[in-house]
């Protein structure tokens, strides 16, 4: 099955990324024909600088790379590097009714959350659905939030469908049920624009004062505690094997905890969770030249596919011979 998904560099990924996405992208290669890119031209949607654009990029590649996902198996590139996918974006632009756009809550809620109201992040479904179309995606990986996107993607696709034949694939989401959303911090959803994330390869004296420093409530040592309203509890169940989960649960309950005991605990999971995989991020960060290679022969593959979704698009439209 072909399956398609793309990661902002909007900054360093995190472990809401990683369970969000990252960790089902690197599972799915193994049976899958993956496309994974890095979506640069989204990015741009929220006016970064550009040498962080370019910094953030590799350090995304470098984080997939050093987590497992393996280029012989994976189209991997960045999403600037085949431009065949906005001259796409125009194409589905002029088919693609204004009032479809108006109902995409995304756009609302990144202008409420301080975005500048730009047409590129009005426009963002469109350029999402051509990303998904033009490498004849079967299946993509997506967040709840995100599951509104693909169903315009897909009426789009059979609003062009509809006037010029049977040109794209229609694409179906696939939500992960069993990954809750993971909090940040601050108790609100982990995300880069909120500032309240803990990154993967977080450096570990810094990893352990950010989770020191997770929100929790006034209850005290003695007091039990609700496990399933506790921040820390519920990056616990993320890292922990089941049989130490439920004997936090257990302490939790019957009180005589402080949260820093479970606040430490949470460190040395992380910490072990990603140790493994430091030493190639190392070995990356060194040989960046290596990190660009993989990404230039991801490009030509997945141009190879675009070049042919474009061309029947511009014959049905009538563009070129």
């Amino acid at each position: 099955m072909r399956i398609l998904s793309g990661i902002q560099p909007s900054g360093r990924l995190h472990i809401g990324n990683y369970f969000g996405a990252m960790r089902q992208h690197i599972e799915l290669q193994r049976e899958n024909e993956c496309f994974y890119f890095i979506a640069d031209y989204h990015a741009l949607t929220s006016l970064p600088e550009p040498k962080a654009l370019t910094e953030n990029s590799l350090n995304v590649a470098m984080d997939y790379l050093a987590l497992g996902l393996e280029p012989e198996k994976t189209v991997f590139w960045r999403q600037s590097d085949v431009p065949e996918v906005t001259e796409l974006t125009w194409l589905l632009s002029c088919v693609t009714p204004m009032g479809l756009l108006q109902r995409c809550v995304s756009y609302k809620d990144k202008v409420e959350q301080g975005l500048l109201p730009n047409h590129g992040l009005f426009a963002y479904p469109v350029l999402q659905a051509s990303d998904i179309l033009i490498f004849d995606s079967e299946l993509v990986p997506v967040g709840a939030d995100q599951k509104q996107h693909i169903e315009v993607t897909r009426d789009i696709a059979i609003k062009f469908n509809s006037a010029y034949g049977e040109i794209f694939r229609i694409p179906q989401e696939r939500i992960h049920k069993t990954v809750a959303t993971v909090p940040g911090i601050d108790g609100r959803k982990m995300s880069k624009s909120y500032d309240n994330t803990i990154e993967i390869f977080e450096p570990e004296k810094s990893l352990k004062k950010k989770i020191m420093r997770i929100v929790t409530d006034s209850t005290g040592v003695d007091e039990p505690k609700d496990p399933d309203k506790c921040n820390v509890f519920a990056l616990l169940k993320l890292f922990a094997e089941p049989d130490e989960i439920e004997q936090w649960r257990q302490r939790y309950t019957k009180g005589g905890m402080g949260y820093g005991e479970a606040k430490k605990r949470l460190a040395e999971l992380v910490i072990e969770c990603f140790a493994p995989y430091r030493e190639k991020r190392q070995q990356l960060q060194q040989n960046l030249s290596q990190v660009e290679q993989v990404l230039t022969d991801g490009a030509k593959k997945a141009k190879a596919a675009a070049a042919e979704t474009l061309r029947r698009a511009r014959q049905a439209v009538g563009l070129g011979a």
